[in-house]
């Protein structure tokens, strides 16, 4: 039991040095984009730093995989030329059983990043976004999606628009049964559209059977009131970014993503991106474990057997092989060409058996 907290302690220490050099130089590199992407506005050099910060940990937790995988090559490979793993295996523990503690550690660490890092980066990267829309256009966009419908708030320099659908079609190229509400500056009230549909053309909004509302200047709105056929509406907004606001699913927390997804779908959205990053999510404690196997197979070894340098890097170029393999059955989830539950879990399932029948031919022939 004493061996194996050790074992487990060297392989956490390993993945906190990992991560802090990691963190260290992904915020080298963004602090450098981030300058060139606020030039010319007036962010300065805090808000430069505030926005290199709030991209680190998406950053981060983007690259954890890899994270892990070198984490165990660094614990691996300082056992080995210590001679440890030789004094383990001579006291009659086998490489398997070293191997247990890193892998626990390793799940139990893919757990906390799901329940923990997982909203937090979820925050962070809606703070990201919100402050460089307000620092590079001025104005102020938000969308959610709640019980009632879907909701848009758009704001420029000339005031607000709040905007409330009942439902949409399946991309949000068109919204139906929608109430828009304009706002001045200082949140008077402007005017109310009530329309059958709307839809984003040419930078306007283009409303079916709507009528309208003058709240200012008019001592009795209902008789003021007009009806339209086709109504114009000028707007900042494009159908792409409705599109993908909708379609990014990091940005909603793990633990608000099931009622999200029902909201979505009750709106009229389609929820497949949502559902392929929740199982994928789900399948990340397997992944740090498949991360630990590939680079446990070929640094389980002494040093004075020679090779080691080609060792490690056919781990390294096997374990982005991986990464980038489950990258891609996520996209192909996403897009429906793959069931969700196969592209989320049998990467990882299928590296974890071939790295284990690996480790078993490597050890006991």
């Amino acid at each position: 039991m004493r061996l194996d907290l050790y074992f487990g302690g060297r392989f956490l220490r390993a993945l906190f040095i990992v991560m802090a050099g990691f963190g260290g130089l992904t915020l080298l590199i963004e602090s450098v984009e981030q300058i060139k992407r606020l030039d010319g506005t007036d962010a300065g050099g805090s808000g430069v730093l505030q926005m290199s910060l709030l991209r680190v940990p998406g950053t981060l937790y983007d690259l954890m995989p890899i994270i892990v995988m070198i984490s165990t090559l660094v614990m691996f490979l300082n056992l080995a030329r210590s001679s440890e793993l030789v004094v383990a295996r001579a006291a009659g523990r086998s490489a398997m059983r070293a191997l247990v503690p890193p892998i626990a550690v390793a799940f139990l660490f893919g757990l906390l990043s799901v329940a923990v890092l997982n909203p937090f980066v979820a925050a962070t990267k809606r703070s990201y976004e919100h402050r460089l829309t307000v620092l590079q256009q001025g104005e102020r966009q938000a969308f959610s999606v709640s019980a009632e419908g879907l909701w848009l708030r758009e704001g420029t320099d000339r005031g607000q628009m709040v905007i409330r659908a009942s439902r949409s079609n399946f991309d949000g190229s068109e919204l139906e049964d929608v109430t828009m509400l304009g706002f001045t500056t200082d949140g008077t009230p402007t005017y109310r559209i009530e329309a059958a549909r709307a839809r984003i053309e040419s930078a306007q909004w283009v409303l079916t059977d709507a009528k309208r509302w003058q709240l200012i200047g008019a001592q009795n709105p209902e008789a003021a009131a007009t009806f339209h056929e086709r109504l114009t509406v000028p707007t900042s907004l494009t159908h792409d970014e409705i599109r993908d606001r909708f379609g990014d699913p990091e940005a909603i927390g793990i633990w608000d993503l099931v009622s999200y997804i029902e909201k979505l779908e009750y709106s009229g959205f389609s929820a497949q991106s949502y559902r392929m990053w929740l199982q994928s999510e789900l399948a990340l404690p397997l992944t740090f474990v498949a991360m630990v196997l590939i680079a446990a197979g070929f640094t389980m070894r002494h040093t004075r057997l020679g090779r080691t340098s080609v060792l490690v890097l056919t781990a390294v170029i096997l374990a982005f092989g991986f990464y980038f393999l489950r990258s891609f059955a996520i996209v192909m989830g996403q897009n429906a060409l793959l069931p969700i539950q196969l592209a989320a879990w049998a990467p990882p399932l299928a590296v974890i058996f071939g790295a284990l029948a690996l480790l078993l031919h490597l050890e006991d022939g």
